[in-house]
């Protein structure tokens, strides 16, 4: 298997011309004092390399070892705790963390490309990190200067770990029916006991400590809420005292991410600490969820990157019968980049990771006005990460697996041998699409909550704004650019038309919601290619402009007509579905 090699060029290019990121940091004070596009390229460089010669070089050895649970410990795969340690050293956890608690205080639409990279290179070890700046984010967030004070700074360096505690063996995507507890104690601390499952990186070697956030129930309470457990107290200097009767059942044994370590976790009356206000801990969770469920769509698409190198110079290299009408060197085998169907493939996932690299920067962007910017622009991109969000945990992880199925494709029966690797891309990314809420549950609530919750009004926003930078592009074929502003406007048509029917058939929202993002996706990806497009007619590398050229048409011609089927999907009804009885499944 070919080593990884992030897309640097097409990074900063999305980056610099075709989202203007000088531009928005710029417009936001806490990060103009941080970063311009000079240090953006140094750490994207920098990041390269510790994708590279850190994080690939361990990839295929931990899937092939996986976690260990003895005794009382979770060991990770050989080379993961000095791999952690470097990577932590580098302030690659931090990264996107505060300046003032130990943060490097970078932009996420920055941040989104350091995570694609790490993705590509290992996807089971990105998890550890990811998850720890996702925690960290929630105690900045929701949690006490106490908390923060005392939790930030040691995860910002790595130097602890943190997770993310809902799921209950009764109580899958449906968090009305946990049954955790948490007792009020007299110091204003709460005796937490219960168990949850599926806890990525609930325990394991790498930290000295594992900062968990648990949802709870307070006694006589329906409300849930939200409590910072450390595995091991933590006394008021910071340093670490005894164990916090936080322990795990077992681990668990997955079809992909075998070097992630996914734990089910025990709390025997454990101290926790209230986050937040009593019954908002969803509220304070979905601040790190909206993050880790673009993470996950990140996972999907570092895959399709990975898979299509890997695919790609397979491609180049395999020999296998000649091109249609003949070999143009008269060779009696050609490479099977020659022929159609791989060809078709390959563009396939190219298309895809492309565009989907483009949401990601964009979601970043908008996550980074809603943090950062002041009145109107602040509310606005709150709203866009409302409705981009969804889209982009599902849409990108739906593709990714996709982009490694095709990719498993071109190597044919090398595809399902696991020394070449595709075999391992396809195990891992399947999750992508089911945890973090299922890509089903994310499309209920794009069309339930963020397209028809508000009577379209954040959907028509986000239409308008698109159409008017349609408009405005001068060097794209004018019949694209019509196709898409008229399928963009169809989105609203046909979401006007759900939104009518909701309050007498409720069955729509759910029984049509997939097809519905998908369709939103591939016009939203319609609208990138033209963007990208049309910035690199100016591109000074010549070649670059072509290529974007030649892949936009080909998205346009070949992929964008999949919206219309969608689209005809959602307008098929709820009948076709819901009037089945239940007794012929």
């Amino acid at each position: 298997m070919n080593p990884y090699q992030a897309p640097l060029a097409e990074m900063k290019f999305l980056l610099d011309k075709v989202f203007d990121a000088p531009q928005t940091w710029a417009s936001l004070p806490a990060i103009a004092e941080n970063v311009d596009m000079d240090t953006a390229m140094a750490i994207m460089d920098e990041a390269d390399k510790i994708s590279r010669e850190l994080l690939h070089p361990i990839n295929r050895s931990g899937d092939e070892q996986g976690v260990l649970h003895q005794g009382d410990k979770v060991i990770t795969p050989d080379g993961y705790k000095e791999a952690y340690s470097q990577f932590a050293e580098g302030g690659w956890v931090g990264l996107c963390g505060e300046p003032e608690l130990g943060g490097m205080g970078m932009p996420k639409m920055l941040g989104v490309l350091v995570d694609e990279m790490a993705y590509s290179a290992c996807n089971a070890f990105t998890l550890y990190g990811s998850l720890t700046a996702g925690a960290a984010l929630c105690i900045n967030a929701h949690g006490s200067h106490e908390l923060k004070q005392k939790y930030l700074p040691m995860m910002y360096s790595g130097e602890w770990s943190g997770a993310m505690d809902m799921t209950e063996p009764q109580a899958g995507s449906d968090l009305r029916g946990i049954r955790t507890k948490a007792v009020p104690l007299d110091d204003g601390s709460y005796s937490i006991t219960g168990s949850k499952i599926f806890i990525t990186g609930g325990d394991h070697d790498l930290t000295e400590n594992v900062i968990h956030l648990v949802l709870a129930k307070l006694p006589d309470s329906k409300g849930i809420s939200l409590f910072l457990v450390p595995k091991i107290k933590v006394d008021d200097s910071g340093a670490l005292g005894e164990s916090n009767k936080v322990t795990v059942g077992s681990i668990e044994h997955k079809m992909g991410l075998k070097a992630s370590a996914t734990c089910v976790m025990n709390y025997d009356e454990a101290q926790g600490y209230l986050i937040g206000e009593p019954n908002r801990g969803l509220v304070c969770m979905f601040t790190m969820m909206n993050y880790e469920r673009l993470a996950i769509g990140i996972q999907g698409l570092g895959t399709s990157q990975a898979a299509y190198q890997m695919a790609a110079d397979y491609a180049k290299e395999r020999v296998q019968g000649v091109a249609a009408g003949g070999s143009p060197t008269g060779a009696t085998s050609d490479p099977i980049i020659v022929h159609g169907d791989v060809r078709r493939m390959l563009l396939n996932i190219r298309v895809l990771t492309e565009a989907g690299r483009a949401l990601s920067v964009l979601t970043g962007q908008q996550l980074d006005i809603a943090k950062y910017g002041e009145g109107e622009a602040k509310a606005k991109a709150s709203r866009y990460v409302g409705l981009l969000t969804p889209v982009a945990k599902a849409f990108l992880s739906d593709r990714g697996l996709d982009a490694a199925i095709m990719a498993q494709q071109v190597f044919g029966g090398h595809g399902y041998i696991r020394e070449t690797g595709i075999v391992q891309l396809v195990r891992d990314t399947r999750i992508a699409q089911i945890y973090e809420g299922t890509n089903g549950i994310q499309a209920i609530d794009f069309l339930g909550r963020k397209v028809t919750g508000d009577n379209l009004a954040a959907l028509t926003e986000f239409v308008n704004e698109c159409t008017d930078k349609l408009a405005a592009l001068s060097h794209v074929d004018e019949a694209h650019k019509a196709k898409v502003t008229e399928l963009l406007q169809q989105l609203i048509l046909v979401a006007s038309e759900v939104n009518d029917k909701k309050r007498d058939k409720p069955a729509v929202i759910n029984a049509c919601a997939v097809d519905f993002l998908d369709a939103f996706g591939h016009v939203l990806y319609g609208y990138f290619w033209l963007l990208m497009s049309d910035a690199a007619a100016s591109h000074p590398d010549k070649e670059f402009a072509v290529q974007k050229r030649y892949l936009s048409d080909f998205y346009i011609k070949k992929m964008l007509p999949k919206a219309e089927y969608h689209l005809a999907q959602v307008r098929a009804g709820e009948a076709t579905v819901m009037d089945i009885p239940e007794s012929l499944f």
